[in-house]
């Protein structure tokens, strides 16, 4: 819905529009003076020239023309001193518009290329609520590109990125290169433009960040015209840039690498920190299958109990789940207990569990060495108790060749948790365990959970598939994951109860007469 400003003057929504100007000395008049002055029935209008360290009289130009008073609406012209780039720039208009109580901006090019006239018809599915950006896209009109005098090489390296960065992202726009766009300043506050490049690929990151922002974008066809304006973008060094940059953004939704200006993603409890992966191979999917039918589980560190009720449910399994938040409304669990691991005061209910799950947790932990040590030595732990204990692997590959090149980034989920106090390898989690009195009777490489970063199921099913096999190869460089089966080894309190309870019953049978060598028949 449309925001009213309280700053506006006449009770309508305020709108800026924002031209990006360099080197615009013989185009700048003319831009100006199409703009609309219709836009003044529906909006309160002003515009904002800012020249980017132009060689020209751009700036003198703009200035002539406000002198001028022709124009149906307020001029602004600025000029930054140090030349701020394509991004740059429009980080400060963005800026402006937001500071000063806009409700939308719209962004045009000082060169002419995208035709102003537009503008009233571009702005609608704003003003009726039904967008939060709004593009003017060349491509929508079939052969309408080609028509208007776009390079049949641009036209070609338009279509080619498109595709690529839509099946990266999970999109479907008909283009990410128009320059014609119109944003709502609310769906500006909700995104970090100001991280994004001081470069071309500035327009490629927006788009990011308002996709991961879950923003309504409606595109809208617009004519294509190419005149005599000089193009300052290095094609080639643009391509690259927008495949990086889009590539880096699809492999964050993977968790194996994180940049701050695409952390976009709303608050919400809707949104589940600890997500559900029983559908493709995964730590989920390996627990269930070695629970047994009918076992008493205690699920350590079960978050929502969306895993804990799955086997409840299809096991037939008692399950008791342990956490230090408070329990889902909806929560299917035998019992539940809110309690932190890390109280190393509280005992934990174990008593009769056949099955003890740590999906994801112990990398959570304060002190993991005295966590296991506690669990081992808790006085009504069964002996033939399992465990079945999951965690990221900080030697997967992507990690290791990140840090290769100098890099090590923590995110907000994944193998690099920023929440992590602890990062292990297949080693190192063996080491914990043994060191502890465990043995590790069985460990498995887990593949990256392409399933939940990628929308197209051919591709995430051939990924994985690649990935199994690769971690069949080189387990500890492959596996995003790991999964392992571990049981305690007895303590000395267990092997005393045994001597003495065996010891007790030999003697009474020696009191009864038999020999020893009868009674070790």
């Amino acid at each position: 819905m449309s925001i009213i400003s309280s700053n506006s003057s006449r009770g309508v929504d305020r709108l800026l529009v924002f031209i990006v100007a360099y080197n615009a000395e013989t185009t700048i008049r003319d831009v100006l003076t199409r703009i609309p002055a219709d836009l003044n029935r529906l909006f309160e209008v002003e515009v904002l020239i800012i020249d980017d360290a132009s060689h020209d009289l751009t700036f003198e130009t703009g200035l002539l023309v406000r002198a001028e008073e022709t124009l149906p609406f307020p001029l602004r012209v600025l000029y930054n001193p140090v030349n701020q780039g394509y991004g740059g720039n429009q980080k400060l208009g963005f800026h402006y518009a937001i500071e000063k109580g806009f409700d939308y901006v719209a962004l045009l090019h000082g060169d002419g290329q995208y035709r102003p006239e537009a503008l009233p018809e571009l702005m609608e599915p704003l003003r009726k609520g039904e967008a939060d950006a709004v593009f003017g896209s060349r491509m929508m009109t079939p052969g309408g590109a080609r028509k208007g005098g776009m390079p049949l090489y641009k036209y070609i390296g338009n279509k080619i990125l498109t595709t690529f960065e839509n099946r990266m992202l999970g999109s479907n726009l008909s283009e990410f290169h128009s320059g014609y766009r119109i944003y709502s300043t609310e769906a500006l506050k909700a995104i970090p433009f100001p991280l994004n490049t001081r470069d071309f690929h500035f327009d490629t990151e927006i788009i990011i960040q308002l996709l991961r922002a879950e923003k309504r974008i409606v595109e809208l066809p617009i004519p294509t015209y190419y005149g005599e304006e000089i193009c300052y973008v290095n094609g080639m060094r643009y391509a690259w840039d927008v495949f990086v940059t889009t590539l880096i953004a699809a492999v964050q939704r993977l968790n194996i690498y994180y940049a701050r200006k695409f952390d976009c993603r709303p608050d919400s409890s809707s949104v589940q920190r600890y997500q559900e992966k029983s559908s493709f191979p995964s730590p989920h999917q390996l627990a269930y299958e070695r629970v047994p039918e009918g076992a008493r589980v205690v699920d350590l560190g079960c978050a929502g109990g969306e895993i804990a009720s799955w086997i409840r449910r299809e096991k037939r399994a008692h399950v008791t789940g342990v956490d230090v938040g408070a329990p889902s409304p909806d929560l299917e669990l035998d019992a539940y207990h809110q309690q932190d691991l890390n109280d190393a005061e509280t005992p934990l209910p174990l008593a009769g569990a056949d099955v003890i799950t740590l999906l994801d947790v112990i990398e959570h932990l304060n002190d993991p060495e005295g966590f296991v040590e506690r669990l081992r030595h808790t006085a009504d732990l069964k002996e033939d108790v399992t465990l079945l204990v999951s965690t990221g692997n900080v030697a997967f590959g992507i990690t290791r060749l990140s840090l290769l090149f100098g890099s090590f980034n923590y995110g907000k989920s994944g193998i690099l948790d920023l929440t992590h106090t602890r990062l292990f390898t297949f080693k190192s989690l063996r080491r914990l365990f043994r060191q502890a009195g465990y043995d590790v009777v069985e460990e498995i490489g887990v593949p990256a959970p392409f399933p939940l970063a990628l929308d197209h199921k051919w591709a995430s099913s051939l990924l994985l598939r690649l990935n199994q096999w690769g971690i069949k190869l080189w387990k500890s460089f492959f596996s995003f994951q790991m999964f392992m089966v571990i049981r305690p080894r007895p303590t000395l309190e267990m092997l005393t109860k045994r001597s003495k309870s065996s010891s007790a019953l030999r003697s009474a049978k020696v009191l009864n007469g038999q020999s020893t060598a009868e009674t070790d028949k």
